[in-house]
């Protein structure tokens, strides 16, 4: 079979197969070992691949940053956190709507998961939202929107596997993360209170005094120094991202054993049991997508979309435009880390033939990804974030609209202004 043919019996067999309800990785290594039968090519080769794809020491990192992730969440630092950002936005108009972004932010720096971030901050400030007189839809909708941060603001797990993939510096990579999650966080929290504003929603908090801040931020102390340590020691060169998941994890146990006192064995095993699930989840995805990646390349299925694309045009915006638009489309029914192991390859000489940064596309990779936490009928923000609100998909989904728009925007803010995700590498590397 030539690369045409190739393309559309692997990605063609891959979708049958989704929509037939088989997991991902089964789908993956189901329709890549039929080729291989249909070609004649030794099986031999699958494990070979496998064990290439995942003998990775960067992918360490991904179970213990969730592992870190789920301790600091049962170990008390949710409450905390939310406290400290509701004394510093608790005040403003829909300052309900404000302090769950912002607390989200503070809660993405440790723990490099959506999903987890929705459940940490949601679980408690969804239903302080809907007491407080927000409708449950928005406020379901303001938790799932502030848990896509915990994927762009670093550390991050979809930014470590893209690294693996794309053979790039996670260090880079979460270097160039900073600045466009702060800036999500931030355009999130404007539009919050313009939402808030324009529908009524005025319930806020009274202003915190200055003492009162500097109490809670006290009080949020071991919380807050988390990612002071683990990316202050990243970014200083004290040690490697899968090392700084080693010391998010003791970190987080220290705290949650003996200083919040929150953390029981019990609570230990579950966020054991969870990091171990995720670990194991993203291993088996990531070694038969390599088996998949490999039969793509081996066939040189990348360069024909690269010259198929070039062919069209060369401008490297309209390019990064094209490819964004597919992304968002694509997130709506293939999980975030499924989606970065599958196009990476392909999608990535793309960028590189018309000099594209790969640091840069790595981190529109992930911002697209974030709208497709929020896209049924995968949206995974979404089902954590509906049982609490008690609220339907279809009135959630409704709710999630104008946010979905909002990220759009600055995803296309990203693809003009690239130093908003090179500048602060060009900075530390120059």
């Amino acid at each position: 079979m030539g690369p045409v043919e190739v393309a559309l019996f692997l990605f063609g067999g891959f979708t049958i197969l989704i929509l037939l309800g088989l997991p991902i990785a089964h789908a993956l290594g189901a329709i890549s070992l039929l080729l291989l039968l249909v070609e004649g090519i030794p099986a031999l080769s699958v494990p070979q691949t496998i064990y290439h794809a995942t003998d990775q020491f960067p992918l360490i990192a991904v179970p213990f940053f969730v592992l870190a992730g789920y301790l600091m969440e049962y170990g008390g630092v949710s409450q905390r956190l939310i406290d400290f950002a509701s004394s510093l936005v608790g005040h403003i108009t829909g300052g309900f709507a404000s302090v769950t972004i912002l607390a989200c932010m503070f809660f993405a720096a440790m723990s490099g998961s959506g999903p987890a971030t929705v459940a940490a901050i949601g679980t408690i400030m969804i239903p302080a939202m809907i007491r407080n007189g927000y409708p449950a839809p928005f406020a379901g909708a303001v938790a799932s929107t502030g848990g896509t941060l915990g994927i762009m603001i670093p550390p991050s797990t979809p930014m470590i596997i893209y690294a693996v993939v794309g053979n790039v510096s996670v260090t880079q990579m979460f270097i160039a993360g900073i600045v466009p999650g702060i800036l999500t966080g931030l355009v999130l929290i404007v539009a919050s209170w313009w939402f808030c504003r324009s529908r009524g929603y005025t319930t806020r908090n009274e202003r915190a005094s200055l003492r009162k801040v500097a109490s809670a931020m006290l009080a949020a102390r071991w919380a807050l120094l988390a990612p002071v340590i683990v990316l202050g020691g990243i970014y200083g060169g004290v040690f490697t991202p899968t090392e700084a998941s080693i010391v998010a994890v003791n970190y987080a146990l220290i705290v949650g054993f003996f200083v919040y006192r929150k953390l029981t064995l019990r609570s230990c095993v579950d966020a054991f049991f969870k990091a171990v699930m995720v670990g194991g989840t993203v291993t088996i995805i990531v070694g038969l997508a390599g088996v998949f990646g490999r039969l793509l390349t081996q066939y040189q299925v990348p360069q024909m979309v690269s010259q198929a694309v070039l062919d069209q045009t060369d401008n490297p915006y309209l390019i990064l435009i094209i490819i964004a638009i597919g992304l968002i489309i694509i997130g709506t029914f293939m999980e975030t880390l499924a989606t970065i192991v599958l196009l990476t390859p392909i999608l990535l000489p793309v960028c590189m033939s018309v000099g594209i940064d790969p640091i840069h596309f790595g981190i529109l990779l992930v911002v697209t990804s974030e709208i497709g936490f929020l896209t049924p009928p995968l949206g995974a923000n979404l089902f954590i974030a509906m049982p609490i609100a008690n609220v339907s998909l279809e009135q959630i989904s409704k709710a999630v609209l104008p946010y979905i728009a909002l990220l759009c925007l600055i995803v296309l803010l990203l693809i003009m202004a690239p130093p908003l995700s090179t500048g602060l590498i060009d900075l530390f590397y120059k």
